[in-house]
């Protein structure tokens, strides 16, 4: 019974998770149950719904499953070209000769030609809006010499962010036994291209059509058009995989806050299917939660007393603003109580762990909070030294 409830609950919920580092265990989810609201039905073979103001999973279900993951591939065929434009390895204007391994790229296609160059700024248009096979061959034959070479590049990218079950045997998507990833893993991957290169995303990702060589192509994301707050991602299609979609928006709150939610459904029935339920998932982020600001970022939360320091206390608080999402009309029963390191000694350098916030809901531990030195303390002199020593001994 304890098995079915835990897994019922990470369908509805997932575990909830703060990129401050708050950590909750599998029982503290369970107690956590009856608050929730559950999450919708929702029509595919895997998904997960982030939000990346706050770093926690709302929903989730299969989210671990290895999957084909069809054109959602040029998401990390795109963050190797923006990594490489970062590092001026290549130049948006720079032309790119086409192969004729790449002009005959099957399935979705940007229309280039072989003998014609083309800038990597209208490559990257081509995978990103048209989901071209033939602009993501050419792509990886620029930045690798040829696929294979820029398949064993991908890998290792993946493992550097941390992609866990995700193997890619190409830059495109097409099928193959050994290429796979899954929600969780393209979660990651579609939140770093987010943070990581916020300005080709928002000039890309939002695009909604593309004109190449005469030809007209729309975004395949019909979420851009239904929904005016999404500004991206990513859509996939193969009879192996089904209907894909990666998508974001944003949304800026009552309270001034702008909250981004992420979604990836995989494995829906239609073109259809896969925008309605990545809808629905999103709906269901906004609406079903709240986004509490608990402490701003740097703020003094509290202090410890520091002995043999040039200073004789230590202000604690977290370095970024401390939000969290709650079922709506619940803000009212979360709390944090700090709970301290007791004795403390110079020095202390600046972030380091001294404590930390228990977060309740509903009487109910929902996980904890690092509190963190907001300045370094210096040790003191010998003499500060001696005199804090025969404290403590006495305190002893």
């Amino acid at each position: 019974m304890f098995n079915s409830r835990l897994s019922r609950f990470k369908r509805h919920l997932g575990q909830l998770s703060l990129i401050l580092g708050l950590s909750i265990t599998s029982h503290q989810a369970i107690a956590q149950s009856s608050v929730m609201p559950p999450a919708p039905e929702i029509g595919a073979k895997g998904y997960m719904l982030l939000d990346l103001t706050t770093g926690q999973t709302l929903a989730e279900f299969n989210s671990r499953e290895r999957l084909d993951p069809a054109s959602l591939t040029k998401l990390m065929t795109a963050y190797m070209a923006f990594a490489a434009l970062e590092s001026k390895q290549i130049r948006m204007d720079q032309q790119v000769p086409i192969s004729p391994y790449a002009w005959k790229a099957e399935g979705s296609r940007m229309f280039v030609e072989p003998n014609k160059p083309v800038t990597v700024e209208e490559l990257l248009y081509g995978v990103i809006v048209q989901s071209g096979n033939d602009a993501s061959r050419a792509i990886a034959e620029l930045l690798a010499g040829d696929e294979n070479n820029f398949a064993t590049l991908m890998n290792q990218q993946a493992k550097r962010l941390g992609l866990t079950d995700t193997n890619f045997k190409n830059s495109t998507g097409l099928p193959d036994p050994q290429h796979y990833t899954t929600a969780r893993d393209l979660g990651i991957l579609a939140k770093r291209i987010i943070l990581d290169f916020p300005e080709y995303y928002k000039k890309m990702y939002s695009t909604k059509e593309y004109t190449y060589n005469g030809i007209r192509q729309p975004n395949r994301n019909r979420l851009l058009w239904i929904d005016p707050s999404v500004d991206g991602m990513k859509t996939g299609h193969t009879e192996s995989a089904g209907y894909c979609l990666v998508s974001s928006a944003n949304r800026k709150l009552p309270n001034g806050v702008d909250r981004r939610l992420l979604s990836v459904v995989l494995g829906t029935s239609s073109d259809q299917a896969r925008t309605q339920e990545s809808l629905k998932l999103m709906n269901y982020g906004f609406q079903m939660f709240e986004t509490v600001k608990l402490y701003s970022a740097n703020q003094a939360i509290s202090a410890s007393d520091v002995y043999k320091g040039q200073s004789k206390e230590v202000k604690l608080g977290v370095t970024r603003d401390l939000l969290i999402n709650v079922p709506r009309g619940m803000a009212k029963q979360l709390k944090a109580t700090v709970e301290k390191k007791n004795t403390l000694i110079a020095p202390i350098p600046a972030g380091t762990e001294l404590g930390h916030l228990k977060l309740t809901l509903n009487g109910e531990t929902i996980g904890k909070v690092p509190l963190l030195a907001l300045a370094t303390v210096e040790e003191a002199g010998i003499f500060g030294r001696l005199v804090d020593s025969a404290k403590l001994w006495f305190e002893e």
